[in-house]
């Protein structure tokens, strides 16, 4: 028996129940791990993405929300090969990227900044009245609707079994 960890396909969705994303990303081969980001609460309506960024600088980096997709792109020049540094050990990742993630239709992108090679993304829920929660009345079907309902029942079986015998 293996135990599988969901916790890659939660947190690609922002603002909504994720249930039905769960299907769309097992589908996905790999979860792209780079660029590292966290996805924050910072109000009952607000979040807030942060994205490590280190070594791009602002005109390396793009934000934009095609149909409630967030997609961040980071785009990096290949170095030249005559480059005269020798890397003993290259910890540090700097190669381009694209993270994509989804949005509830209620959230909006309020702002971005860049600073200390994190880039940071305040989102906002804006919930209409309309679409919050509300108890819906069930009513009662009177006796008078109960026979005028079940006199349209007989008269459609009547009209059935007349066209059926003739």
């Amino acid at each position: 028996m293996s135990n599988s960890n969901l916790s890659p396909l939660l947190r690609r969705s922002m603002g909504f129940d994720r249930f039905n994303d769960l299907f769309d990303y097992a589908l996905q081969t790999v979860t792209p791990n780079y660029p590292y980001y966290n996805v924050e609460k910072v109000g009952e309506n607000d979040y807030r993405i942060s994205v490590a960024t280190a070594g791009f600088n602002e005109d390396q980096l793009q934000i934009n929300v095609e149909n409630q997709l967030l997609i961040i792109t980071g785009n990096v020049e290949e170095e030249s090969s005559e480059s005269t540094v020798e890397f003993l050990h290259k910890g540090i990742s700097k190669r381009s990227f694209k993270l994509s993630l989804r949005l509830d239709d209620n959230m909006e992108v309020q702002q971005a900044n860049y600073e200390n090679g994190l880039l940071t993304i305040d989102l906002k829920r804006n919930i209409d009245e309309e679409n919050m929660s509300r108890q819906i009345p069930i009513g009662r079907k009177s006796n008078e609707q109960k026979m005028l309902d079940d006199s349209k029942a007989d008269s459609n079986s009547e009209s059935q079994s007349q066209s059926k015998a003739e």
